[in-house]
């Protein structure tokens, strides 16, 4: 098992739990979806958004690179790294778009024809609608 770092207490009212949650939240994610993303249980991400826990050092760098934030952010140190916009849209799916285009050149290929092949339908589907 990691050690865990203490975050100062000193630096925010905050606990690392609560900042935890709030980053989750403002990056779109649920806790499940930060599990997934992270590969540990929901229940994981429920006891590190308690007051009293903080997760193990180890997992901390791929905890600040799902939600966007620094190292020093998560512990309410320093000043916040810059983040990117809010974007409008659904959250889940630019992850999946993020993950389809981390792929190998073959499955990236299978991926974009078979979402092609919705969108053809969908423009189809539409303009048959649109005669009547």
């Amino acid at each position: 098992m990691g050690k865990r770092i203490q975050p100062v207490a000193a630096a925010s009212p905050a606990s690392f739990g609560e900042r935890l949650a709030s980053l989750r939240k403002a990056a779109g994610f649920t806790q499940v979806e930060l599990a997934a993303e992270l590969g540990i249980s929901q229940r994981m991400v429920a006891y590190y958004e308690s007051p009293a826990a903080t997760p193990p050092a180890n997992l901390l760098p791929q905890i600040a690179a799902a939600l966007g934030v620094s190292i020093d952010e998560l512990f309410g140190v320093g000043a916040p790294k810059r983040r990117l916009a809010k974007q409008e849209g659904d959250s889940r799916l630019r992850r999946r778009l993020l993950a389809i285009e981390k792929l190998d050149v073959a499955d990236k290929r299978q991926v974009l024809q078979l979402l092609d092949a919705f969108i053809e339908r969908g423009q189809l589907k539409r303009k048959a609608e649109s005669r009547t």
